[in-house]
C-alpha cells in the first residue's frame, strides 16, 4: 500500500498530464518490450539448444555406428581365424609331435594373418595363444617377451571368461612381443574346439588407435567440443586431450557417465557449462560427446546484438508513439486550460471548439455551456446593478430637488415680501431653467453646454440668495460644449463648496469653474476661496456619501464617474483658510445617452 502511494507520488511529481502519460506509457511499453524480448530470446535459445542437442546426439550415434562397424569387422576377422582349419588343428592339444610337423602350419597361419594385415593398416598384430602352450602370430619368427605372462593379461583372462564372445580391452601397452611396446586396443576371443564347448586357445587382434582417432577427430562440436570414449569400467579408451587427462590437468565426469545410459546431462555454469551426450555400444563402450553450451548457438553474439538493436528500435518507436498519444490526449486539456485562464482574466466570450464524443469533448462542451451561463449571469448582474444605480440616482435627484427647491422658494418668498419684483422674476426664471435642465429628457448624459447652463442657473439663484457674499466665474472651452458628460456632476461639488466652504468664511466667496480638454479626457476644476478642509476631511469626503457631504452626494458623483474607469473621478486639493480645489476628470468619448457601464 505504501509502495503504491510512493508510485503515485512519483507520478504526481510531473506537473503535466502529458508528461505523466508519457512516463506511464513508456514504462509500461518498456516493461512489455523487455519481457517479450527476454521470452523470445529464451525460446529461440532453447530451440537452438534443442536442435544442437539433437544434432550432437545424431553425430554421436554416427560415431557409434562407425565404431561398431569397425569392431564388427574385427570380430569377423576373429571368426575367420576361429574357423580356420590350420588354426584349429594347430591349437588342438593332441596334434603335432615334432617341431618339423608344426612349422608348415605356423607358416600358413602367419601367411593368413599377414594377408589380413596387408589389407588392414589399422591392425597392429594378430596372435593366437593355444591352451596347449603353442603360439602363432602374423610373423613367421616371433619372440615373446619372457617378462610378460600372457595368461595373466586382462584381455586373455576376460576372453577366457566370456567363453567364446569377443572382448574389447581398454587401451594398453601391448608388450607380448619382445622389444615392441604399442598403445593398442585388443579384441580377444576364446577359440572353441570342434565340439563347440571346449576352449582351445585365445585369438588376439591388437588395433591401432589411429582409426578411432580418425573417426573421433572428424567430429566438430563447436570450437571446444570433442568426443571421448570410455569402456564399461570407466577407463578412457580415447580422448583428444589424453595427455591432459593423464597428467590430471583435465577431468571428465566419468562417474556420472558410468551411471548414465544413452542420453544427455549438463554440468557447470556460465561459460563452463558443458553438455554431455552419451551413446552406449553393444560391446560395453560409451561414446560421449561434450559440447559447451555457449557454443551451441554459433552466432550468439550476433543474436544478442540483433535482439538489443531491435529492442532499442522498438523502444524508440514506443516512446514516439507514447509521446504522440499523450500529446493527442493532453492537447484538448491544454486548450481547455488556456480557455479557463482566459475566463479567469474576465473574457467570458471564449468558446471551446474541441469537437469529440469522448469525455474530454463532453467536458469541453460543458465548459462552453458553463461560460455562456456565467456570461449571461454577469450581464444580468450588470444590468441589475445599473438599474439599481439608476434608481439610486433618481432617489438622489429626488432628495436634492426638494431641498434646493425649498431654500429657493423660501428666498423667492423673502424677496416678494420686500417688493423686489425684478429679483423675484430673475430667480423664478433661473429656477425654471434649472429644473428644465434636470429633466432634460431621460438620458444619463447631457452635452457640456447643458451642464454649464444648469450650473449657471444654480449659481445665479445662490448668488441672489447670498447677495454680495458670493460670486462666480465659469470659463469653459467652446470645443467641448457638445461633448456628452454625466448630468448633474457640477452642482453637488459647487453646493458643497458654498455650504461648507464659503458660507463659513467671513470674506466674500468666489466660485470658479473651468472646463478644458486634456487628451482623451475632459477636466473640470471647481475652486473656491472658502475655509478649506483638513487632510482628514479630504480623505473621508469621498468614502461615504452620508458622511461629510451630508446628502449632497459628492461620493455618489465620484462613483458614477468611476463607472467609466478607475482613472476617472474626483480629486481634492485644499488648504485651511485658503480654499478648496476639486478636479473632475471625465472620459471624452461618451456618446449621447451612454450608459454608465464601460
Amino acid at each position: 500500500m505504501r509502495k503504491g502511494r510512493n508510485v503515485g507520488s512519483f507520478l504526481f511529481k510531473f506537473r503535466s498530464i502529458q508528461s505523466s502519460i508519457s512516463v506511464v506509457f513508456s514504462c509500461l511499453i518498456l516493461f512489455l518490450i523487455v519481457i517479450t524480448s527476454y521470452i523470445s530470446y529464451r525460446l529461440s535459445a532453447d530451440a537452438v539448444e534443442m536442435n544442437s542437442k539433437h544434432y550432437i546426439s545424431e553425430i554421436v550415434k554416427q560415431v557409434n555406428i562407425n565404431l561398431q562397424s569397425y569392431i564388427t569387422n574385427m570380430e569377423d576377422i576373429s571368426l575367420l581365424a576361429s574357423t580356420n582349419k590350420d588354426v584349429k588343428y594347430y591349437i588342438t592339444g593332441t596334434s603335432f609331435i615334432s617341431d618339423e610337423e608344426r612349422r608348415p602350419y605356423e607358416k600358413r597361419i602367419s601367411d593368413l594373418f599377414q594377408s589380413i594385415l596387408i589389407t588392414r593398416k589399422d591392425i597392429a598384430s594378430i596372435m593366437v595363444f593355444g591352451y596347449n602352450k603353442r603360439f602363432v602370430s602374423d610373423r613367421r619368427i616371433t619372440s615373446l617377451n619372457l617378462n610378460a605372462n600372457f595368461e595373466e593379461q586382462p584381455w586373455y583372462r576376460n576372453a577366457k571368461a566370456e567363453g567364446g564372445r569377443s572382448v574389447i580391452s581398454a587401451p594398453h601397452v601391448q608388450n607380448m612381443i619382445q622389444n615392441e611396446y604399442r598403445w593398442v586396443v585388443s579384441l580377444s576371443r576364446e577359440l572353441k574346439s570342434a565340439d563347440g564347448i571346449t576352449g582351445d586357445g585365445i585369438f588376439l587382434v591388437d588395433l591401432n588407435l589411429s582409426v578411432i582417432n580418425q573417426i573421433c577427430n572428424q567430429i566438430n562440436l563447436g570450437k571446444r567440443g570433442y568426443v571421448f570414449i570410455v569402456d564399461k569400467d570407466g577407463s578412457i579408451v580415447y580422448h583428444p586431450q589424453q595427455k591432459l587427462i593423464n597428467s590430471n590437468l583435465k577431468t571428465e565426469m566419468i562417474d556420472q557417465v558410468k551411471q548414465s545410459g544413452s542420453g544427455s546431462f549438463t554440468t557447470g555454469e556460465g561459460n563452463k557449462k558443458r553438455m554431455y551426450t552419451i551413446q552406449e555400444t553393444h560391446f560395453g563402450w560409451k561414446i560421449v560427446g561434450v559440447a559447451y553450451a555457449n557454443e551451441l548457438i554459433a552466432n550468439q553474439y550476433q543474436i544478442n546484438v540483433s535482439y538489443f538493436l531491435w529492442t532499442i528500435l522498438a523502444l524508440v518507436i514506443a516512446l514516439c508513439l507514447s509521446f504522440i498519444l499523450s500529446r493527442h490526449l493532453s492537447q484538448p486539456i491544454k486548450l481547455l486550460q488556456r480557455n479557463m485562464k482566459q475566463v479567469e482574466k474576465g473574457d467570458f466570450t471564449i468558446r471551446s471548439d474541441f469537437q469529440s464524443k469522448n469525455e474530454i469533448g463532453q467536458l469541453s462542451h460543458t465548459f462552453t455551456i458553463m461560460v455562456g451561463r456565467i456570461r449571461d449571469l454577469m450581464n444580468q448582474i450588470i444590468q441589475n446593478e445599473e438599474s439599481k444605480r439608476k434608481s439610486e440616482m433618481k432617489l438622489l435627484e429626488a432628495q436634492i430637488n426638494p431641498h434646493f427647491l425649498y431654500n429657493t422658494l423660501d428666498s423667492i418668498i423673502w424677496m416678494a415680501e420686500r417688493k423686489k419684483h425684478d429679483e423675484v422674476v430673475l430667480m423664478t426664471s433661473s429656477l425654471a431653467k434649472l429644473f428644465r435642465a434636470i429633466i432634460h429628457k431621460n438620458d444619463e448624459t447631457v452635452p457640456v453646454r447643458v451642464e454649464i447652463e444648469h450650473i449657471t442657473n444654480y449659481l445665479q439663484i445662490q448668488t441672489m440668495r447670498y447677495k454680495d457674499k458670493l460670486d462666480f466665474r465659469i470659463d469653459v472651452d467652446t470645443g467641448i460644449l457638445d461633448v456628452h458628460i454625466p448630468k448633474i456632476i457640477l452642482q453637488p461639488i459647487v453646493e458643497n463648496a458654498i455650504y461648507h466652504g464659503i458660507k463659513n468664511s467671513l470674506e466674500p466667496g468666489q466660485v470658479t469653474i473651468t472646463g478644458t480638454e486634456a487628451g482623451d479626457t475632459i477636466v473640470f476644476v471647481v475652486a473656491d476661496n472658502g475655509v478649506g478642509m483638513e487632510q482628514e476631511q479630504m480623505e473621508q469626503i469621498l468614502k461615504s456619501r452620508d458622511g461629510v457631504v451630508k446628502g449632497i452626494g459628492v461620493s455618489n458623483v465620484n462613483e458614477r464617474i468611476q463607472l467609466f474607469g478607475n482613472e476617472f473621478g474626483l480629486s481634492y486639493k485644499s488648504e485651511k483658510w485658503v480654499g478648496t480645489e476639486v478636479r473632475i476628470v471625465l472620459p471624452k468619448c461618451l456618446q449621447k445617452g451612454a450608459d454608465h457601464a464601460p
